[in-house]
């Protein structure tokens, strides 16, 4: 079956035996109509602009390393757990393994959070206003503003007389 001929069977209004067209179309919201009566096609898939901007790749590999870390780390803690309780050998083990399990997970957090710090330094993304990354932006394009206004002077001052300084000789 095509998806078209899929989305008309199931589009289809059902009518129980006996119901007359009034009383279906009493059922049916008042001002809806179907999507294939408006003339448009009903959309499977709305696409939806994101929130918020995609994660770096650095800062993405480094927040899925956490976040397995930390699943083991608490399967591991869990397991330390249920062995205690049931009085295992192994129990003893499962606890220091899983107190240096700990400190490796706090260190993948902590990863995350200085790849993040580390990315957004070298690249500029800036989020303070002050910041000097902007300040060297704004005097980067005061430059090339003064740069391009004298070109543009010196390109309207005939030749043979030196100019005003003024755009307009009127």
């Amino acid at each position: 079956m095509d998806t078209e001929e899929h989305r008309r069977t199931f589009a289809a209004p059902v009518k129980a035996p006996g119901a007359t067209a009034d009383a279906s179309a009493r059922a049916a919201p008042r001002g809806a109509e179907s999507a294939e009566e408006a003339g448009a096609p009903r959309q499977l898939w709305v696409e939806e602009p994101a929130i918020r901007p995609r994660m770096a790749d650095p800062v993405r590999t480094a927040a899925v390393r956490a976040v397995v870390i930390m699943s083991l780390t608490m399967i591991q803690a869990m397991v330390a757990f249920l062995c205690t309780l049931a009085g295992s050998w192994l129990a003893f083990p499962m606890v220091l393994s899983s107190v240096a399990s700990t400190v490796v997970a706090t260190w993948g957090v902590l990863d995350v959070w200085v790849t993040r710090q580390v990315w957004n330094q070298r690249h500029g993304v800036v989020s303070v206003p002050s910041s000097t990354a902007r300040q060297l932006r704004r005097e980067r394009r005061r430059v090339r503003r003064a740069a391009r206004r004298s070109t543009r002077i010196r390109e309207r001052e005939p030749q043979g007389q030196p100019g005003t300084g003024r755009l307009s000789q009127a």
